[in-house]
């Protein structure tokens, strides 16, 4: 009863005119950062941390993690409509997302990810209310064997249970896992895969960089090749009575995945270092893993929207837990966040929540607010990104290209990303050409960074012993189910040919 009166308290807080209305100019405009290619809520947040200082620091906080939370649901948006990520963490929305919108069903799309969305923050809210202390213990006690268990049963759930072909999905993780080598090693310090001595690879491939040259570029070249140049524009309806059926049917068809993706997302984004990337590949994985049909996913499925857009929300709140509880950031956005904190002269850790009870709640509350605050507002402006979709393809394929070239160069600030953009555009075109997965190489660049240091840390752990992964209590199952899900393949073409056998005979 204490937690639901000051969670009370919190919530009255944040509903005072001056945060209520930096909560709606917040995650408006962190809306429109999310789905602009190239920003994403860790560049909204630097660049509009400077104006918190003309408003108390409890004020200050809930606007920025009310851009937070708008960034998280504008990555959608470009991801649906253009074939863009607007973030990294959208990355996944784009594989389900962008086919819907090919055949006519953005508003579906769009409607779906809008809702699993706030369910997934909505959940987030309510376990980082009720769990702060006991989660951020759990998250301490994952060491590298357990986040690389982890990485593992990621990877297994794109090998194991893909409908793709498993050669060519093995293929794309070891390419995928090649570009994540490029750069400088993390625990040497050598340099590594500088093709050509080109000083460029020395700051490695950024995902984002590669995010939107395989689903930007590649996606408009791939569009105009398949439609030899007959396209006019993507038929695109929008109405109250459409807005309420595709409701019903995204929650019909994606409730597993809003489930996964809340619980998945959020349990990843407590983990230092992992944030809501990893754990909304992670969600379209295990969500596609559990489908009645899982060779719908790629095609256009609401649930393969859904699963990414839950978690990418829930990860958000969940990456809050740590920077509050330990004041150890669970990603680059709460590391901004973090450092805003501390120049407001708050301490945060484990004494933040005794000394600063108010400005801890009034955060917690606000969260609540800007859940609800930022599902009307991408709901409202649902008609324009759909109105977007009529333009006609000549007029829109330019814009792709320019938002294209503009996001990778913003990532960086290097013009070598953005040639690296185009070269990994006309790449991703011609492995779609010959039917190769391009999910597994993006899932493979994103945790790549995390998996190889602690692979390698574990075993430096136990002086070279692999038994590591199997011997400790979180790693050992995780570890266990992961091989399970990469041997199914062998296990379904043995199967097969007995049967095959038993029918000749």
């Amino acid at each position: 009863m204490e937690i639901l009166g000051l969670l009370g308290d919190g919530m009255l807080l944040s509903l005072q005119p001056l945060n209520l209305a930096l909560i709606f100019v917040g995650v408006t405009l962190g809306l429109f950062i999310g789905a602009m290619p190239g920003l994403g809520s860790v560049n909204g947040v630097a660049i509009l941390l400077p104006i918190t200082f003309l408003v108390p620091p409890s004020s200050a906080i809930i606007f920025l993690a009310a851009i937070y939370y708008g960034a998280m649901y504008g990555g959608a948006i470009s991801s649906i409509t253009l074939g863009i990520p607007g973030a990294s963490t959208a990355v996944a929305t784009t594989f389900d997302g962008r086919p819907l919108a090919l055949k006519g069903r953005a508003s579906l799309a769009l409607v779906t990810a809008a809702i699993a969305s706030f369910i997934g923050g909505s959940v987030a809210n309510i376990l980082f209310t009720l769990f702060a202390p006991l989660l951020a213990s759990v998250a301490l006690s994952f060491g590298p064997p357990e986040i690389f268990a982890l990485m593992l049963l990621a990877f297994a759930t794109f090998v194991g249970l893909g409908g793709d072909d498993i050669p060519k999905t093995i293929f794309s993780i070891c390419l995928g896992l090649v570009l994540a080598s490029v750069g400088f090693d993390q625990i040497s310090g050598a340099p590594r895969l500088v093709f050509f001595d080109i000083s460029g690879f020395l700051h490695g491939i950024n995902f984002l960089v590669l995010a939107i040259g395989v689903y930007g570029i590649g996606e408009m070249i791939w569009t105009i090749d398949s439609t030899r140049g007959k396209i006019t524009s993507t038929e695109a309806k929008m109405s109250v009575k459409g807005i309420v059926a595709d409701s019903k049917e995204g929650m019909r068809r994606g409730w597993k995945g809003t489930a996964v993706g809340s619980f998945l997302g959020f349990f990843v984004g407590i983990l230092p270092a992992a944030g809501a990337t990893p754990g909304s590949l992670m969600s379209y994985g295990v969500a596609k893993m559990l489908a009645k049909n899982p060779q719908e996913f790629g095609q256009g499925h609401p649930g393969g929207v859904a699963a990414p857009e839950a978690a990418n929300n829930s990860a958000s709140t969940g990456a809050m837990l740590p920077m509050l509880t330990l004041g150890i950031p669970g990603s680059p956005t709460t590391a901004i966040l973090l450092g805003g904190m501390v120049i407001w002269g708050l301490t945060p850790g484990p004494r933040l929540f005794v000394d600063q009870s108010e400005f801890v709640w009034g955060l917690i509350g606000s969260f609540y607010v800007s859940n609800v605050a930022a599902v009307v507002v991408n709901l409202a402006f649902i008609p324009l990104f759909i109105w977007m979709l009529r333009m006609p393809f000549t007029i829109l394929a330019p814009i792709i290209f320019v938002l294209s070239v503009t996001g990778g160069y913003a990532a960086t600030k290097d013009m070598h990303d953005v040639w690296l953009m185009l070269l990994f555009g006309l790449s991703a075109f011609f492995l779609r050409k010959f039917d190769y997965p391009l999910a597994p190489a993006v899932l493979a660049i994103v945790l790549g960074p995390i998996a190889e240091p602690t692979l390698r840390q574990s075993l430096l752990l136990s002086s070279g012993d692999p038994s590591i992964f199997f011997t400790r209590p979180i790693a050992g199952p995780i570890t266990v189910i992961a091989i399970i899900l990469i041997l199914l393949p062998l296990l379904k073409l043995i199967k097969d040919r007995i049967g095959g056998k038993r029918a000749n005979a």
